[in-house]
């Protein structure tokens, strides 16, 4: 299949990464555009076409006219599409991870990783019939039948971040497709090459133009999707104040809602703890994609002094040995911040860590990577004696920085957790299962793992938190997905003989 025609800017001669609508690459109706980073570089490579309200509303418009055939489709049929989707993903997923590794700026294998993840809620799409069945109760009175089916809302809209900008799509629109209904995709405008291609394979899969939309943009298309009458539902990913902004709304509007916010994830290492995997599983979650990760383990809760500094010895030689580099050097462990704006607010809170007197064991702020000046690195930080009063506690850092708190009992590390507003995820390392399951049984938090990091679950289940890391009744990808890509319709029918019918009733129904 050919590729879709792109676009270039004559006065840059930079690539300008446009909109997808009805099966066909536009740069819709305005000339904004804005600029996209090789964040290793420090060096603008493409620009992202700044979407309107105008451009909303052809997507939309493209979306609703799709919707019924679409649905018409039967679930097996529309599986198909999926299992041929899935084999073209497969095939192009080094490319995929390039253009993310590119423009955000994680390392190669974090970036295939991640297009994995996505690629995993496309096998579970592949179960369209089976998870789109409904229940049947035969008799439930003299010839009456009771049975249900989930039927899908009409268009729905996907808002991702920047952070994971193939695998978050990849978690919203294969199943609300699946479910019959039409799409439109919002990424980041900081990195949204990926979301074309993901586009360009979808057509090529087959599915039917109109169906899977993009329109790139800002907040103008974000608000101009939240308030537009024919959209039937929105889900988002990104900080929790925009995830509050999305979610009221988006609901105002009469829209359903899913809205992933922000976290500050604890992992909390008990004296009984195998400390070389603690040490191992810390490192990666804290430090894993430069911690632009909304599961990132930003606090280790440490419970006894020994402990705590068993914990501490092992990280800081472990920071010591961490390769730092341009995020397309296959022996990088860990790559740059997405933008300078952000690596600077990352510094200013290692800056405010000091001032309010914490411990920084590990200073990374002035790593520089050869070759690579420009770029947006910053190294790894390591904070100990860490207050809950601070702000490195009390704000998602977002960046490779990691706070040490000491402890002196598993309650008061529980305590302590279940105070903070966030409860995303959380994870205990621990060789006693009684301390495990208490854990498990006592924390607040949508996501729990044991000895387990980064406790994100697989597709067949569920990914979401509590508190302000989630706004709205459903959850991602999983079951909860399904509930929330649909309605469910619940018919009640009798077939009772002529005679029988023509009886009149004037009571509540009743066995």
């Amino acid at each position: 299949m050919k590729q879709l025609q792109a676009f270039t800017n004559p006065k840059t001669n930079l690539p300008i990464v446009s909109h997808f609508i009805n099966g066909e690459l536009t740069l819709g109706t305005s000339q904004k555009t804005s600029p996209i980073y090789n964040p290793s570089a420090g060096e603008i490579i493409a620009e992202t076409a700044l979407g309107t309200v105008s451009d909303v509303d052809a997507a939309v418009q493209a979306a609703k006219s799709s919707f019924h055939p679409w649905q018409n489709v039967s679930a097996l049929k529309r599986a198909r599409y999926f299992f041929e989707l899935k084999s073209l993903l497969e095939k192009n997923k080094e490319k995929l991870a390039a253009i993310i590794s590119r423009e955000h700026g994680k390392v190669l294998s974090d970036a295939l990783g991640e297009v994995q993840r996505g690629i995993e809620v496309i096998e579970y799409a592949c179960a369209a019939p089976q998870l789109l069945k409904g229940d049947f109760s035969h008799s439930i009175s003299t010839g009456i039948d009771c049975y249900d089916m989930r039927k899908p809302l009409g268009v729905c809209v996907g808002i991702t971040p920047f952070n994971f900008p193939a695998m978050v799509g990849m978690w919203m629109f294969p199943l609300a497709l699946a479910c019959g209904n039409t799409f439109i995709l919002k990424p980041s405008e900081k990195d949204p090459s990926v979301s074309l291609l993901l586009a360009q394979l979808v057509k090529e899969a087959g599915f039917p133009d109109g169906v899977f939309n993009i329109v790139q943009g800002d907040k103008v298309v974000v608000d101009a999707l939240l308030t537009h009458p024919d959209v039937a539902a929105v889900s988002f990913v990104g900080s929790t104040p925009i995830a509050h902004y999305i979610y009221e709304t988006a609901s105002k509007h009469g829209k359903r809602v899913q809205a992933l916010g922000g976290a500050k994830n604890h992992c909390v290492v008990m004296p009984d703890a195998d400390l070389k995997s603690a040490v191992s599983g810390i490192m990666g979650a804290a430090y894993g994609s430069a911690g632009e990760r909304c599961m990132a383990i930003s606090v280790a809760v440490v419970v006894g002094e020994e402990t705590a500094n068993k914990l501490i010895a092992g990280l800081k030689e472990e920071i010591s040995k961490l390769h730092i580099g341009a995020s397309d050097d296959h022996a990088s462990e860990m790559g740059p911040l997405i933008t300078a704006e952000h690596r600077a607010n990352v510094v200013r809170l290692i800056e405010s860590g000091i001032k309010q007197k914490a411990d920084l064991v590990v200073d990374g702020r002035h790593v520089m990577v050869k070759g690579h000046e420009k770029g947006f690195f910053l190294g790894a930080s390591l904070f100990d004696h860490v207050k809950p009063e601070m702000e490195i506690y009390q704000k998602e850092i977002f960046g490779p920085v990691l706070c040490v708190v000491r402890v002196k009992t598993l309650d008061e590390a529980v305590n302590l957790i279940n105070q903070n507003p966030y409860a995303n995820g959380a994870a205990i390392y621990t060789q006693s299962g009684s301390a495990a399951r208490y854990y498990a049984a006592k924390i607040d938090a949508g996501m729990v793992g044991i000895n387990i990091p980064i406790p994100v679950p697989l597709a067949f289940h569920t990914f979401g938190g509590n508190k302000n890391s989630m706004f709205g009744g459903h959850h991602m990808y999983g079951e909860e997905a399904i509930r929330f890509y649909t309605r469910l319709q619940t018919i009640t029918a009798r077939w009772d003989l002529p005679e029988v019918a023509k009886k009149q009733h004037f009571v509540m129904p009743t066995m």
